[in-house]
C-alpha cells in the first residue's frame, strides 16, 4: 500500500487514532484528523508536520475529499459522512486493516464476545515460555499499527481483535484465528445479532488453505460458522469428545492426527471457572498448531496468573469475599462469572445498556443470588427483567453499592461486581470502574477492620 502523498482521514483521536496518525505521517501521507469532541489534544509535533484538525463534528466534504479513511474502533460506520464517502468509492478501513498490509510476522488473532483478553494474554505467555519473541496487543494495550515498525524484533504477533475493528477490513488475514464464543453484545452498535455474528466471522474470511481457524465447538453460533472457513478448522470443546481437536475429559486432551496426540492434567491452574477452561483450551490449541511441546503448554497454562478485573479476588471482610469482574461488560460474561462462584452471591450490576436482554441471567440469579444491587443507566431495565426474582436495591454510586452489599451479607457470602453493562455512563473504562470498586472495598475493610 503506497501512502506517500495520499490524503488520509483519521476518524477518532483516541489511542488508536494517535498511533494511526503517527504511522501515516512517517509513511508520507497527508493527514487530516476529525473527532466529535469539541476539544482534542493534538501534539504540536503533528501540527508542525502538517496535520489538519477538525473537532466538534464530521463534515461530509472532509470525508469525500480523501484517498482513504481510517476509522477508530469506537466510530460507527453507519453515519452519513462515511456512507457518502463509500458511495464515491473512497476506501474506508480500520486500523487493523491498515496494519495488516504491512505485517510480515505470523499473526495470531483472537476474538469472541468474552474471554478475548485472558486468552490473548495466555497465548502470549505460552509462546514466550517456548522461547519465542512475542508482541501482545491489538484491542488491549498497544494498537496493532504500533508494532509494524518494530516487527522484526518478534517471532509472533498475538492480537485481541474486536467486532468493531473487524467491521472495516478488506484484506486482514491472520495466520491463526481464534473465535471463542458469540453471545448478545454491542447491539447498540450492530443493528442485529446476525450482523454481529458476521462481524466476528470476518476474522477468518480472508484466510487460506495454509492458515488455521480455531473454533469453540460448544457454541452453536461459532460451530455453525465452520463451513464458511476456507482454512483448516480445529475445534476445541469442554463438553464433547472430539475425533479431532482439543477437548476436556478430566484432562486437556489433544487429538490432532499427524500433528500431536497427548493428554495432561490442568490441576493447580490458577484460572478458575468453566469459562476459563474454555479460554485455556483455546490457548492450548494455539500452542499445538504453533508447535509448542505439551510440557511447555501445560506449565504455561497452570502458572498463568490471570488478569485484573476478571474474576479478581479483592479482599475478605469479616468472612465476606469480594470479587472484581468489571470486565464482565455483557450478559454472557456475567452468566459465566455467576457459574464460577458458589452461592450465596450478592451481585452488583448495571452501567451503560448495550441493547441485549438480561433474561439469560434469570435462572442463575434465582438459583445463586441472595440480593441484587443495581446502578447506572441500565438499572431500570435490569430491575424490570430480574428484580422480581430476589431482593433488589437501586444505588447511585459504586461505593454505595459496596457498602450496601456488605450490610446485606453474612460470613461465607460472596459479593460480585459483574456489571453485564458497559462502563461509560459513570466511568472512563471497565479498568477505571474496577479500580474504583477495589478502592471502595479496601476503604470498607479499613473502616471495619482498622
Amino acid at each position: 500500500m503506497q501512502l506517500a502523498g495520499k490524503k488520509v482521514l483519521v476518524v477518532g483521536f483516541g489511542k488508536t487514532g494517535f498511533s494511526t496518525t503517527r504511522f501515516l505521517l512517517d509513511r508520507g501521507a497527508v493527514v487530516t484528523l476529525t473527532d466529535m469532541q469539541h476539544r482534542i489534544d493534538v501534539p504540536r509535533e503533528f501540527l508542525e508536520r502538517g496535520v489538519k484538525v477538525e473537532a466538534g463534528g464530521h463534515r461530509i466534504e472532509t470525508f469525500t475529499h480523501q484517498d482513504c479513511i481510517v476509522v477508530s474502533p469506537g466510530v460507527p460506520l453507519m453515519q452519513r459522512p462515511i456512507i457518502e464517502a463509500r458511495s464515491r468509492g473512497i476506501e474506508v478501513i480500520s486500523e487493523i486493516e491498515l496494519a495488516s498490509r504491512f505485517l510480515r510476522v505470523p499473526l495470531i488473532a483472537v476474538t469472541g464476545t468474552n474471554g478475548k483478553t485472558t486468552t490473548t494474554s495466555l497465548i502470549g505467555s505460552m509462546l514466550a515460555r517456548a522461547g519465542k519473541r512475542v508482541f501482545v496487543g491489538g484491542n488491549i494495550g498497544t494498537p496493532l499499527i504500533d508494532v509494524v515498525r518494530e516487527q522484526d524484533a518478534f517471532d509472533y504477533i498475538v492480537a485481541e481483535i474486536s467486532s468493531f475493528q473487524l467491521e472495516a477490513i478488506e484484506q486482514f488475514r491472520p495466520d491463526v484465528s481464534v473465535l471463542l464464543n458469540i453471545t448478545d453484545d454491542h447491539l447498540d452498535r450492530h443493528p442485529t445479532f446476525h450482523e454481529y455474528v458476521q462481524a466476528k466471522s470476518n476474522i477468518f474470511k480472508n484466510q487460506r488453505d495454509q492458515d488455521v481457524t480455531i473454533l469453540n465447538y460448544d457454541d452453536p453460533n461459532v460451530r455453525d460458522l465452520a463451513h464458511q472457513a476456507r482454512s483448516r478448522v480445529v475445534f476445541f470443546s469442554t463438553a464433547a469428545v472430539l475425533d479431532e481437536g482439543v477437548f476436556w475429559n478430566g484432562y486437556a486432551h489433544i487429538r490432532i492426527p499427524g500433528v500431536l496426540e497427548s493428554a495432561f492434567s490442568l490441576e493447580g491452574a490458577r484460572l478458575q471457572g468453566a469459562h476459563n477452561r474454555e479460554n485455556m483450551l483455546a490457548a492450548v490449541t494455539v500452542g499445538v498448531v504453533c508447535g509448542v511441546d505439551p510440557d511447555t503448554i501445560r506449565t504455561a497454562v497452570i502458572e498463568f496468573q490471570g488478569l485484573p478485573h476478571r474474576m479478581e479476588f479483592v479482599a475478605e471482610v469479616n468472612g465476606v469475599t469480594f470479587y472484581n469482574d468489571s470486565k464482565g461488560t455483557n450478559v454472557g460474561a456475567c452468566v459465566r462469572s455467576l457459574e464460577s462462584l458458589d452461592p450465596p452471591i450478592i451481585l452488583i450490576a448495571g452501567g451503560k445498556d448495550k441493547g441485549g436482554s438480561y433474561r439469560p441471567l434469570r435462572e442463575l440469579v434465582a438459583e445463586k443470588v441472595k440480593a441484587l444491587i443495581v446502578l447506572g443507566e441500565a438499572q431500570e431495565r435490569i430491575v424490570a427483567e430480574l428484580g422480581s426474582l430476589v431482593p433488589t436495591f437501586r444505588v447511585a454510586t459504586l461505593e454505595e453499592a459496596v457498602r450496601h452489599a456488605y450490610s446485606l451479607a453474612a460470613a461465607g457470602d460472596r459479593v460480585l461486581l459483574s456489571p453485564a453493562c458497559a462502563s461509560f455512563d459513570m466511568f472512563r473504562s471497565y479498568e477505571h470502574r474496577g479500580r474504583c470498586f477495589c478502592e471502595a472495598v479496601h476503604k470498607l475493610k479499613n473502616a471495619i477492620q482498622p
